[in-house]
């Protein structure tokens, strides 16, 4: 229990990570994460031994977002009426980036954040999601794109419109 319970907390900055980025809200992420850990300490014992514990946390915190997300309103207002800032250069590039990621769609926001940031590989980012590894391909292909419109000023389509899964 205690080796399991030390491996859980060295995912936790990863966890943390991930769900910022997902939710754009720091208490509904740590809420997330929390939720997270505390799942992964009941069903301990669905972990299967030598398999990715860092994939099957990033399963269970991206299914709980997924399950709350229309609770909340993914729309992330705060970020869309938060004001210019007021000095150039870096900040101004990462607000403008927060922004963007945030009229992705949730299913194209998961993608490209751990591809991105999480730096995963397509197989890992498919397990995670529950996905075929071409949707994967697709939707990152879709969700850059779609990046590259809103940080080059370009008018977009938008990407609210939730993706179905084809069978």
């Amino acid at each position: 229990m205690a080796d399991f319970a030390d491996e859980l907390a060295l995912q936790i900055p990863r966890l943390r990570r991930y769900a910022r980025a997902l939710t754009h809200d720091v208490s509904w992420a740590d809420d997330l994460v929390q939720d997270t850990l505390e799942r992964a300490l009941q069903r301990r014992w669905l972990f299967r031994i030598n398999s990715n514990l860092t994939a099957w946390l990033f399963t269970m915190l991206y299914r709980l977002y997924l399950n709350e997300a229309p609770r909340r309103q993914i729309a992330a207002v705060s970020l869309e009426d938060a004001p210019e800032p007021a000095t150039p250069g870096d900040l101004g590039q990462q607000l403008d980036l927060q922004r963007a990621l945030a009229r992705l769609s949730p299913e194209h926001r998961a993608v490209i954040v751990l591809v991105g940031l999480e730096q995963m590989r397509y197989q890992e980012v498919a397990d995670v999601l529950n996905v075929p590894l071409g949707t994967v391909m697709s939707r990152l292909a879709r969700a850059r794109s779609h990046l590259r419109e809103l940080l080059s000023g370009q008018s977009a389509p938008t990407a609210s419109a939730h993706l179905t899964r084809v069978k």
